[in-house]
């Protein structure tokens, strides 16, 4: 995922900006799946995504699917001064996911009720580190779709 955004939606939120080697981590969310960059030399996975393997400095590129199944690896609850979309849903999650069929594979996201619920939309005291969670994908604005997490037991 590229840290670099690329605006907001019209009710505030940060959007990402696909570059060359993200562009298709973010065109697969949104047709809902969770694929990750691997090199198609040596096969490591790589997240994230960029022009060539630290492994063995190959430029061939595949893209993965993953088990979108995952556990809590971190998480942190953003209190404000925030930006002020973000403020009215304060104190919300951002979790760190590690992957389960790849454990070195970590993306950052937030714990939702429900695909289209705001990132407030879980009690913080349910979040803790090793918690498993599986994908699913928030539409944050048109042909803007990214993962988010819920809990796999309720």
């Amino acid at each position: 995922m590229s840290s670099i955004m690329k605006g907001t939606t019209d009710n505030g939120l940060l959007v990402p900006a696909p570059d060359e080697d993200s562009a298709p981590f973010w065109e697969f969310a949104t047709r809902g799946e969770l694929r990750i960059q691997a090199c198609a030399g040596c096969g490591r996975l790589r997240f994230p995504p960029r022009p060539c393997c630290p492994r063995c400095q190959s430029f061939a590129v595949e893209w993965r699917r993953m088990s979108g199944r995952g556990r809590i690896w971190s998480f942190v609850l953003p209190h404000p001064p925030l930006l002020p979309a973000y403020a009215e849903h304060a104190p919300y999650n951002v979790v760190v996911v590690e992957l389960a069929d790849a454990p070195l594979i970590r993306l950052v996201g937030n714990v939702v009720a429900a695909p289209d619920a705001p990132p407030d939309s879980v009690d913080p005291a349910r979040l803790c580190i090793g918690a498993p969670v599986r994908v699913v994908f928030a539409e944050l604005t048109e042909g803007v779709t990214v993962p988010c997490w819920l809990l796999e037991r309720p």
